[in-house]
């Protein structure tokens, strides 16, 4: 292990995580690796963070891959549990995973900086700690893509290949990724203090998850409103992210309730995918064999994640029990309509109508219908949609009409389409419709055309896809080549795990 002298400073790091009670972490040291290498860094994340003179590639190779300590770091794995696939694992934990720290932004709040796959934990279950080249790659392209189009993400700062290979069938190069989160406080980190009865770390806990997250809650002095309060708050943003899950035809692959972020954002990128073709039950992960996170079932999965939640919660309330139920009930069962709000604003931008208007969700939901009849691609056909608004004519109206197999169930849904998005007219609705419609997402064959050259040496695809996904309503040539929907050889049907 390298050590670099003790006046060098990259970050400032704080350590609240680490005051919480021991149950919910443990301390360890990343494994050195052979030969790190940095093949991509977030120049911009960095400056938010306080990183304004950064060293060398080597030196950030180093401390990105474990290799060089990161100065005032503390590494440690969390703990947490976790419903997987429906299942209760009682002891999950960060497996492959170190949190380092928290760094200040440019707003003053902190964020969790992480190192993915840099060796074995006290949680590893037996396995190796690594994470392969691909998973990096992937969760890298796709976490800043969703950054891009103002989805609630996980970030990603650094990518390292180790030199070394990492033995999967069949075994493949090795790489690490540091990532940045509002925090990695999770459903299932409340569910392992809760399973194992100690109030005092659960308590901890949400204490710390409202001091963190949701301060505005510190000022109720009722213990039961100030958990009920944190349950309520948690639930908003779960209900904000999918409905912008939903409308960018993003699938997690795996939303288990260790996979469920207190502070509202995408975390853990594993089997994910964007859909192409429309289909309410669409799954691409090779581990989801029965469909319980298809891409139609993810607001009830997260309805389901979030009773989890309260479960946890409701142990650190008084009174009686059912009347304590009946109040958490009577709070998730909202999650409903707020999920129908939040779908209905991103349907009124998607379709370039008024942000009042009553007809966004019927709109919303005939088009799907046409989508899925016409078996059209959801991005080439609001990208299409944003043009005809943008420049109406027949030409326009012929392109969109050519993206489906059944274009007089479209043509029917243009007529009442066309007739609210006339009545919707105002200065900012073509703005707020092309920053809701992006040209470019990360199509899993150009994700896999990008990682199978990485595997290879050559990263010139993946720098290609990370440029026009970082900017998905720019309108240029190499958007439009890179954002177009795969052909019948290109199709990538199924996306696997790191592990």
């Amino acid at each position: 292990m390298r050590y670099l002298p003790e006046e060098t400073t990259l970050l400032t790091l704080h350590h609240r995580y680490a005051e919480l009670p021991a149950l919910l972490w443990t301390a360890c040291q990343p494994t050195p690796v052979a030969a790190p290498k940095l093949v991509a860094f977030n120049t911009a994340l960095a400056q938010t963070l306080g990183m304004d003179e950064l060293p060398d590639d080597v030196t950030l190779a180093d401390y990105f891959s474990g290799n060089v300590p990161l100065p005032g770091a503390r590494p440690m794995a969390l703990a947490y549990a976790g419903h997987q696939f429906g299942n209760f694992v009682p002891k999950l934990g960060d497996g492959r995973a170190l949190w380092l720290g928290e760094a200040q932004d440019a707003q003053g709040r902190l964020r969790d900086i992480q190192l993915k796959g840099s060796g074995r934990t006290p949680y590893s279950r037996g396995g190796d700690g690594r994470s392969p080249l691909g998973p990096v790659l992937r969760e890298y392209l796709v976490s800043e893509a969703m950054a891009a189009m103002n989805i609630p993400t996980t970030r990603a700062l650094a990518a390292v290949t180790t030199g070394e290979r990492v033995m999967r069938q069949p075994p493949e190069p090795g790489a690490i990724l540091a990532r940045v989160a509002q925090s990695h406080m999770r459903v299932g980190t409340f569910q392992f203090a809760a399973a194992r009865g100690d109030q005092d770390a659960l308590r901890a806990l949400a204490d710390h998850a409202i001091e963190r997250h949701y301060p505005e809650l510190q000022s109720e002095h009722d213990a039961n409103a100030r958990y009920l309060g944190l349950f309520e708050v948690v639930m908003r943003r779960q209900a904000y992210l999918i409905a912008r899950w939903m409308g960018a035809g993003f699938i997690h692959g795996v939303m288990n309730t260790d996979n469920s972020s207190i502070a509202g954002e995408t975390i853990d990128y594993g089997p994910c995918a964007f859909m192409e073709a429309f289909e309410p039950h669409k799954v691409y992960s090779s581990i989801d064999q029965g469909g319980r996170y298809a891409f139609a079932r993810q607001p009830a999965i997260a309805q389901w994640n979030l009773a989890r939640l309260a479960e946890c919660l409701l142990l650190l309330m008084d009174g009686e029990d059912n009347a304590r139920v009946d109040e958490a009930t009577a709070v998730l069962r909202r999650f409903d309509d707020l999920l129908a709000a939040e779908r209905r604003k991103v349907s009124a931008d998607k379709l370039g109508l008024a942000a009042d208007s009553t007809h966004a969700t019927p709109l919303m939901e005939a088009l799907e219908n046409a989508m899925h009849k016409g078996r059209m691609d959801m991005t080439a056909t609001f990208d299409a949609l944003y043009r005809l608004a943008a420049a109406p004519g027949e030409k326009s109206r012929e392109v969109l009409l050519a993206l489906s197999e059944a274009p007089d169930t479209l043509a029917g849904w243009l007529e009442q389409w066309q007739g609210e998005e006339a009545a919707s007219q105002d200065a900012g609705r073509l703005a707020a419709m092309r920053c809701a419609n992006p040209i470019v997402i990360p199509r899993n064959h150009r994700v896999h055309e990008a990682i199978r050259a990485a595997e290879d040496g050559d990263f010139a695809p993946f720098y290609a896809l990370l440029s026009v996904v970082i900017a998905p309503f720019d309108d240029t040539p190499e958007a439009r080549r890179l954002g177009a929907p795969a052909t019948a050889d290109e199709r990538v049907l199924r996306t696997f795990c790191g592990t």
